[in-house]
């Protein structure tokens, strides 16, 4: 059983940058698609950025294109989200996630593509 402990996350001021952590347990850690999503207040989870499992090709929201950096440490077992010049529209709670599914797609910006999740972390950007 896959387990994930978040870490990371805060108040930062907008243009600051902040660096999420997801370690990973109870599973072979490079063989897992993963992502991280977020929920706004009042708005539903989104998609943020994904990492493929064995190929470690990245994908970003348009959102965050640019700015956010998604990478994993294959030695820790653990998930990183890296967020450059953060703004305000940033604040959410931020959740990591991994999938275990054997469906092939280019992409999975879908929750249904993962099937375990961290406990959340809030990210709060003030101007």
């Amino acid at each position: 059983q896959v387990q994930l402990a978040q870490s990371g996350g805060g108040l930062v001021q907008a243009g600051e940058s902040l660096r999420l952590s997801c370690a990973v347990s109870g599973r072979t850690f490079i063989a897992l698609r993963m992502a991280w999503f977020r929920q706004a207040p009042g708005k539903e989870r989104e998609f943020t950025a994904g990492i493929k499992g064995l190929s470690g090709t990245t994908y970003y929201a348009d959102s965050v294109k640019g700015r956010f950096i998604i990478s994993r440490d294959n030695a820790k077992n653990t998930l990183y989200l890296q967020m450059n010049s953060l703004k305000p529209e940033d604040t959410a709670v931020y959740f990591c996630a991994t999938g275990t599914g054997y469906a092939i797609k280019a992409e999975y910006r879908l929750s249904s593509d993962y099937d375990t999740w961290g406990q959340g972390t809030q990210v709060t950007v003030f101007s």
